[in-house]
């Protein structure tokens, strides 16, 4: 417990404020949306799983889904059903009461279908590891194409993760 009051208080606020419109990020927003309708014929619909995380990496996605970064602006949204979504993103390392429901939504969630591991714990385990609970990394679990590591992430490297998942061929 207290080496996760230590890993808290260490990491402080990752929300950063967000950068200043100009011009250019307009003409790249417009790009992205191209390139996101180019890739999926619709916008880019993302479920995310919590695996057994500390809710670190939640905060930060749900800063990403605000009005500062705008997520849904490049035509990203959030779905409810993995039967509407094309990318997973999973946080948390997996707790062993977690495999099988994670491993359903997977299966669940139609081809091409991508999978983004959100923060250190889904990436190697975390502070968590592996133990009789955890099964740690979500790749243990499931295949996953892109990790954004960080205790948590931030915003931008949430978002940058996912927009790599995109453009990355499979």
């Amino acid at each position: 417990m207290y080496q996760l009051i230590k890993q808290i208080i260490k990491t402080g606020i990752k929300t950063e404020s967000p950068p200043l419109p100009d011009e250019a990020m307009r003409v790249e927003t417009q790009r992205l949306q191209e390139e996101i309708l180019h890739v999926f014929g619709s916008a880019l619909n993302i479920r995310h799983v919590d695996a057994g995380s500390c809710n670190g990496c939640e905060l930060e996605i749900h800063a990403v889904n605000n009005a500062y970064y705008n997520i849904e602006g490049l035509g990203i949204k959030f779905v409810a059903s993995p039967r509407h979504a094309d990318i997973l993103l999973v946080t948390g390392p997996v707790s062993r009461h977690m495999v099988t429901a994670l491993k359903r939504t997977f299966d669940a969630t139609p081809e091409p279908k991508l999978v983004v591991a959100i923060g250190d714990c889904a990436c190697d385990g975390g502070i968590f590891g592996e133990s009789y609970a955890s099964c740690g990394r979500v790749a243990n679990v499931i295949p996953v194409d892109v990790v954004v590591s960080g205790c948590p992430p931030t915003p931008t490297a949430i978002l940058q993760g996912i927009l790599t998942a995109i453009s990355t061929p499979k």
